[in-house]
């Protein structure tokens, strides 16, 4: 990022330009004391013409003023300042956000569903991380990584927002299983700091890995895990079956997440576990993780000053230099 600006380093100076008035002043007064007068009492017979070189008499005088302008102006020292701001990522963060995206994440208790206001606020989320790598592991009954590590935030976009409930995967509910991909993902990294985001709305109820073994494996290779329980307290509208026509039928099921798991799994890495009841809420969660992993970035400022000073000096040389020229030469007989 680039800047610039030109300044005045000495403005004080320009204080000297109110001498200007004054030397005028004096010079009109001076030049009626330096005027010799004849007194006669008739200029019949004298032969009279406008002598040019008394018209430019004064000439002189304005050059030593804007000389001494320029004078002012020089110990004003003008100058511009080209500004160069460079920053550098100094410690870089590795986040995953594994997502749970079983048939449950489309109850209604968040607006539209809890699958897609998740989608929204990670998506706001992803976007305030512009110096980080974030990837994406998606779970139900089993799980698989949908985007690796990335820099490219419009890739981990496009693939946030392509995540859909789908039959391909099995059902459930195995948190262990996410838990260890998105290990998986980052065991590798050799970023400094190592942050895996773990969403559920139900209990561990599939896979073949013990949430609490993932846990250990987060915590062997220095990851931090938030984890982040999603749905209000008591009823919500669920899926319960498939219509005939496809679609889901809903009705009033008791909600049900393993907060004791989620407690545990946050605690023993060294993260925070969280409960998000509303859009609201796991919209404030988000930003406090935000807030919580900060990457450090290092501000280089560099400055480029180019004096415009000389060029003004230079011109109070040549006025005074054409000044003396023409008192010694042209002027040297009239004066």
């Amino acid at each position: 990022m680039m800047g610039s600006n030109f300044e005045f380093v000495n403005p004080q100076f320009f204080w000297l330009f109110l001498i200007l008035p004054v030397l005028v002043l004096w010079y009109l007064w001076k030049r009626k004391e330096q005027t010799p007068a004849l007194k006669i009492s008739s200029i019949q017979g004298f032969k009279t013409g406008k002598n040019w070189l008394a018209r430019l008499k004064p000439l002189l005088f304005a050059l030593r003023l804007l000389a001494l302008s320029a004078i002012i102006v020089a110990l004003a020292r003008p100058r511009t300042v080209d500004e160069s701001t460079r920053t550098k990522t100094t410690r870089g963060i590795d986040i995953v956000m594994a997502i749970d995206v079983s048939a449950s994440m489309l109850a209604r208790d968040l607006k539209p569903n809890r699958l897609e206001a998740l989608k929204t606020v990670a998506a706001r989320f992803i976007n305030d991380r512009p110096n980080d790598r974030i990837g994406l592991v998606e779970y139900a009954g089993e799980s698989f990584t949908r985007t690796p590590l990335t820099s490219d935030k419009t890739v981990i976009l496009s693939s946030l927002k392509s995540i859909v409930y789908n039959t391909t995967i099995e059902g459930g509910t195995a948190i262990g299983s996410g838990l260890a991909t998105a290990v998986n993902r980052l065991k590798e990294s050799r970023a400094k700091s190592k942050v895996i985001i773990l969403l559920t709305d139900g209990v561990n109820n599939s896979g073949f890995i013990d949430p609490k073994i993932a846990s250990e494996l987060a915590v062997e290779f220095g990851i931090k895990v938030y984890t982040i329980g999603i749905g209000s307290n008591g009823m919500a509208m669920s899926p319960i079956g498939i219509r005939p026509g496809g679609g889901f039928q809903y009705g009033n099921v008791q909600v049900e997440i393993d907060e004791k798991l989620l407690q545990e799994i946050a605690e023993k890495t060294g993260g925070k576990y969280f409960r998000a009841t509303s859009n609201t809420k796991l919209k404030e969660i988000y930003e406090e993780i935000n807030k919580l992993e900060k990457t450090d970035i290092e501000e280089f400022k560099y400055t480029n000053y180019d004096e415009k000073f000389r060029p003004w000096v230079i011109l109070a040389l040549v006025l005074l230099g054409l000044e003396f020229l023409l008192r010694t030469t042209i002027f040297k007989g009239f004066l």
